[in-house]
């Protein structure tokens, strides 16, 4: 008598998403499913061979709730036509040890063979309109078709199938928490909407940065405008390149916080500390050449192929201190500055953590407007609050005037005034309706050796920093992780961005935005387009010079508050990578724990060496940044010298060298280490969704020929 058939196997069905709906681990949720029934060998194993990763090989499932279906993925050729899908009988045989013979599945049933049982084969229900989510019952049918044959593929299996059309449209089941995928295109409102939302809910990343940068620089609040209008052209037109010719993953491009403290080394370096006549124009093009000499590097690794080689070494436990340390790297600045108009300020940093954390499920017409816009919510109800506080006089004070040199009585009134009034930016008042930010606005860029270094460092961290956003977001809204030469043609493009940004003279460089990950995975809108016309509105909103300048008067301390949260969100997605390994290894706890604390640590010894002496700087939060006046590295040659105590004081650097090293030299198995899986070349030109996700609209013929840079 034999055996009834395993679970999982034979005559059973799939587990349906109604059963493990409360299962956290169930493989339905948030993961598209797996071939049914799985691939097994002639002694009821997994078989190796027809596996692509070592996390199939192992058997390795992540128990935490961000992993996806990454690891499940076969990275086998798919070219391999001839591939069945086998399903075993099992009988008497198994008891002893024995193989029992395999039985094949041909058009919908089994081959008649007398000593095996008879297994049926679950045939995943694919909706008619991709999109949609749903069941078509008009597809449930099986693989019998009554016009030829057309072998397809679902995942690893392959099953025949009658109809010539787009199959890996019909046949790529839809992630089942995305609205929409990489390839769809919404309706007119939901474009619109999605298209908005996106940048809305990053808005602190997108145009705060110049609010910190170009006042240290000397700017005017109309020189802040400005640059803030020219960050919004630059983020529309590369954001609209890298969805072209990039990864072509839905991702923004713009000024990363990763350019930040090279940026305010630079201003507080020696040889600008005596400038005073037009400091400003003066610093920033110092700025344009080092950001133009930095985009090389990306250029040159992306480009040639180098990218490949790199990927190798850069895994999860190296990315995740890495980003995490670009937010904490900020704590010098945030809540001093918060500090300096509390009642503002912390009720700005309050209300932006009260949204998004403990509103975070409330639904309003299906979206989840509190933690999607968490932060120009807040924005707008403490710019309201602190515009009734000034305008009530709650900042009037006699005798005291902000225009005039403060006397001894008035001196910390002139201090609380010109941190909490709303009134103390004109660049509204004076800004044109219209400007249009235009190349070399601010003269012809200065290149130095040094400098260049130094921006190049950043480079090297926005770039780690984008392999773990496209790996992470192509989980999301693709069919598989890119390539590898997906991934260099996506660097080397960063590096044409950043140029691009030096030219225009944004001050930094554009790379890939982490906070899209976030976004993502809230708003659930994975299409391209939407991120598209989003930044054709950006374009469209550089041109008009009152934007600029509206969010060039938005108060210090709210700016610092909401980057506060900001900084805080950057270092919680850098240590989200750490899902992808083993996170309760002592080997991955060890490293990552020695990487953040060195990063707080190293850099502070160099930041407070021989601090006494010098007194430069008169606003106490960017002291840690005039390292180079006055740090350790003493040679006799001064750019060396201002390279290295400059790079040498960043925790971004100092936490991606310790993580580097050591993840790639302390023994570790892939499984344990968690190393990125991205999708083999030779797969990747043989499916056509990958192809369909990743390839050129245009060029595919000369890139075809290059494969290090294209799939």
């Amino acid at each position: 008598m034999p055996l009834p058939p395993p679970a999982g196997l034979g005559t059973s069905s799939p587990p349906s998403r109604a059963q493990d709906h409360h299962d956290p681990e169930s493989p339905s949720l948030g993961r598209r499913p797996g071939p049914w029934p799985p691939r097994m060998d002639a002694g009821g194993n997994q078989n190796p061979r027809t596996m692509g990763s070592w996390a199939r090989r192992t058997g390795f499932r992540s128990n935490m709730s961000g992993e996806s279906a990454a690891s499940t993925i076969s990275d086998t050729d798919v070219s391999n036509a001839d591939a069945t899908l086998h399903l075993k009988a099992p009988n008497s045989a198994d008891l002893s040890g024995g193989a029992a013979p395999r039985t094949p599945v041909e058009n919908g049933s089994a081959a008649k063979d007398p000593g095996a049982t008879p297994t049926k084969v679950y045939t995943p229900p694919v909706s008619s309109k991709r999109g949609t989510g749903g069941i078509d019952s008009e597809n449930v049918s099986g693989v019998q078709q009554s016009s030829g044959q057309l072998r397809g593929h679902y995942r690893d299996s392959e099953v025949d199938m009658g109809s010539q059309q787009d199959m890996d449209d019909v046949l790529m089941a839809k992630q089942s928490h995305m609205k929409y995928e990489i390839r769809e295109t919404p309706g007119l409102v939901p474009l619109i909407l999605y298209g908005l939302q996106h940048y809305f809910s990053i808005v602190g990343s997108l145009v705060l940065t110049p609010l910190i940068f170009v006042p240290a620089m000397g700017g005017s609040n109309e020189d802040v405008a400005k640059v803030v209008s020219t960050m919004l052209l630059v983020t529309g037109i590369t954001t609209l390149l890298h969805s072209f010719f990039g990864s072509r993953l839905p991702l923004v491009q713009g000024a990363s916080f990763a350019y930040l403290a090279p940026i305010l080394t630079i201003i507080h370096s020696p040889e600008f500390s005596s400038v005073r006549q037009n400091r400003f124009k003066h610093i920033m093009r110092e700025l344009q050449g080092a950001v133009i000499i930095s985009s090389v590097f990306q250029m040159v690794v992306g480009y040639t192929g180098l990218m490949s080689i790199i990927l190798r070494v850069i895994n999860p436990v190296v990315v995740a201190p890495t980003v995490a340390a670009i937010g904490l790297a900020f704590f010098s600045y945030a809540f001093p500055v918060v500090g300096t108009c509390v009642e503002i300020g912390l009720p700005q940093l309050l209300i932006v953590l009260f949204f998004a954390l403990y509103l975070r499920k409330i639904s309003v017409f299906g979206h989840r407007v509190f933690q999607v816009y968490a932060v120009p919510l807040g924005l707008g109800i403490i710019w309201a609050y602190a515009f009734l506080l000034t305008e009530t006089g709650a900042y009037n004070y006699k005798g005291c005037n902000m225009k005039l040199p403060p006397s001894a009585a008035c001196q910390r009134h002139v201090f609380t005034m010109k941190h909490c009034r709303t009134d103390v930016s004109t660049a509204l008042k004076d800004a044109a309706w219209f400007r249009f930010p235009y190349p070399l606005q601010w003269g012809a860029p200065r290149f130095s050796f040094k400098t260049g270094l130094v921006m190049m460092a950043a480079s090297i961290i926005a770039t780690v920093d984008s392999v773990g956003t496209y790996h992470a977001t192509s989980l999301l809204v693709a069919s598989r992780a890119p390539s590898p030469g997906v991934v260099s043609r996506s660097i080397g493009l960063e590096g044409i961005t950043s140029a691009l940004a030096g030219i225009f003279g944004t001050g930094a460089g554009a790379t890939t935005l982490t906070e899209n990950v976030h976004t993502i995975a809230v708003t659930k809108m994975g299409s391209r387009r939407a991120v598209e016309f989003g930044a054709c509105v950006l374009i469209i909103l550089a041109l008009v010079g009152k934007v600029g300048a509206f969010i060039a008067s938005i108060p210090t301390v709210i700016v610092a508050g909401l980057l506060a949260f900001m900084w805080t969100l950057l270092t919680a997605l850098g240590l989200s990578n750490l899902r992808y390994s083993e996170t309760g290894s002592s080997r991955n706890v060890l490293i990552v724990g020695l990487s953040l604390f060195t990063a707080l640590s190293v850099p502070a010894y160099f930041q407070q060496y021989g601090n006494a002496a010098v007194n430069a700087v008169t606003e106490p939060y960017f002291q840690p940044y005039a390292v180079a006046q006055h740090g350790p590295v003493k040679t006799k040659n001064h750019g060396a010298n201002f390279v290295l105590n400059s790079v040498l004081s960043m925790h971004m650097v100092i936490a991606f060298l310790v993580a580097f090293v050591l993840d790639n030299t302390v023994p570790g198995s892939r499984q344990e280490r968690g190393v990125y899986i991205w999708c083999r070349p030779r797969s990747a030109r043989n499916e056509p969704a990958v192809v369909k996700d990743y390839g050129l609209p245009v060029g595919r013929k000369l890139f075809s020929k290059v494969k290090w840079v294209g799939l």
